[in-house]
C-alpha cells in the first residue's frame, strides 16, 4: 500500500474490538483502521495476502512470559518484523449489570490474561475459564446476561460491550507489560548506524556435540547482547529443536557480523526474520540498567 492511496491504511490484529492488540495498533498507528481476526493465524495471514499492510502481534509479557504458538507462527508466515511495541497492560473485572463481586464465580479471558492475573483470582475465590481472546470473553459476559460470570478485559472493551467494571487494575503486577512485534509481508531491515536496533532470528544447529555451545560462543567473545534466546520442538517430535533468539545489534555492526557467520558454521538452518528499530520502552530499560551498573562499582 503506499502513502497516496484513499482511505485508512489497515493493520490486523488477533482478537475482537476492544482487545488489548486493537489498543497496541491505536497506540502505535493512529488513524490506520485495525482489522480484527479471529486468529493469529487469520492475522498473518491478512498481511501475507494484501488485506492489511501490517499486522501487531503480542509475543512475550513480562508476567507470563511468551504467547503460546507464536514462535512456531513466524517463521512458517514469511513475514517480515518491522517493529516492536512495550505496552504496560491493566486488567479490569467486568460484568453485567446487577452483577456485584459476590454474585459473581468464575472469571473468562484468554489464557495470558488469566496467567497474568493469577494471585488475583484466587484471593477473590473465581474459577479461571480460558476465552478465545479478552474482548471476545467480554462480549460473550454480555450476550450469556449471568451475574454468576465476569470477564477480564481492557476498560475499552467494557465500554465497547456495555459491561460494568467491579475491579480495576486485578493484574498480579503493577508493572505487567506485554511486547508485540510488527509484521510487514516486505522486508525492510532498519538502517545501521540509526540508533539502538534489534535482530531477531531462528536457527537449528547441527547434531554434532556441544553444538549449541559452539554456535552461541560467537555472541559472547564479539560483546553482543542476546536479550532472548528460546528453544521449541518442531513436527510434534523431540528430536528437531528450533531456537528464536532478538539480539542487540544490526547485522552489519563488525562484532554481530563475526557472531553470525560462527552460528551459521554450526547451524543447519537459518533465517533473519527482522531487522529494526528498538522502542523506546527498551532503550529506556537499557539507560537504566547501564546506570545501575555504574552505580554498583566501588
Amino acid at each position: 500500500m503506499s502513502e497516496t492511496q484513499p482511505g485508512p491504511r489497515v493493520i490486523a490484529y488477533q482478537g475482537e474490538p476492544g482487545a488489548n492488540s486493537h489498543m497496541a495498533c491505536d497506540a502505535a498507528y493512529p488513524g490506520w483502521e485495525a482489522l480484527a481476526c479471529p486468529s493469529f493465524e487469520d492475522a498473518l495471514d491478512a498481511v501475507a495476502s494484501g488485506r492489511a499492510e501490517l499486522g501487531m502481534i503480542p509475543i512475550e509479557n513480562s508476567a507470563n512470559g511468551r504467547v503460546a504458538d507464536i514462535h512456531h507462527l513466524l517463521p512458517s508466515a514469511k513475514l517480515h518484523i518491522v517493529g516492536e511495541l512495550f505496552m504496560p497492560i491493566h486488567h479490569q473485572l467486568m460484568a453485567v449489570k446487577g452483577a456485584t463481586l459476590d454474585t459473581i464465580r468464575s472469571a473468562q479471558s484468554h489464557v495470558q490474561a488469566l496467567g497474568q492475573c493469577r494471585a488475583t483470582l484466587r484471593k477473590l475465590g473465581l474459577t479461571p475459564l480460558i476465552g478465545a481472546d479478552t474482548a471476545g470473553s467480554a462480549r460473550e459476559i454480555r450476550d450469556a446476561g449471568d451475574v454468576s460470570r465476569a470477564a477480564i478485559a481492557s476498560e475499552l472493551a467494557a465500554k465497547e460491550y456495555g459491561l460494568e467494571i467491579l475491579a480495576r487494575d486485578i493484574e498480579d503486577f503493577p508493572n505487567n507489560t506485554t511486547r508485540f512485534v510488527v509484521l510487514s509481508a516486505r522486508k525492510a531491515w532498519a538502517p545501521a548506524n540509526r540508533g539502538l536496533t534489534v535482530t531477531t532470528f531462528v536457527f537449528k544447529v547441527r547434531n554434532i556435540p556441544a553444538a549449541l555451545y559452539k554456535a552461541l560462543g560467537g555472541f559472547a567473545t564479539n560483546g553482543v547482547n542476546m536479550t532472548k534466546l528460546e528453544s521449541y520442538q518442531l513436527d510434534g517430535a523431540f528430536v528437531a529443536t528450533q531456537f528464536y533468539a532478538d539480539v542487540e545489534g544490526h547485522p552489519k555492526d563488525p562484532g554481530l557480523k563475526r557472531a553470525l557467520d560462527e552460528l551459521r558454521f554450526f547451524s543447519s538452518e537459518f533465517a533473519i526474520l527482522g531487522v529494526y528499530p528498538a522502542h523506546a520502552f527498551r532503550v529506556s530499560a537499557r539507560a537504566l540498567e547501564a546506570q545501575a551498573a555504574m552505580q554498583s562499582r566501588p
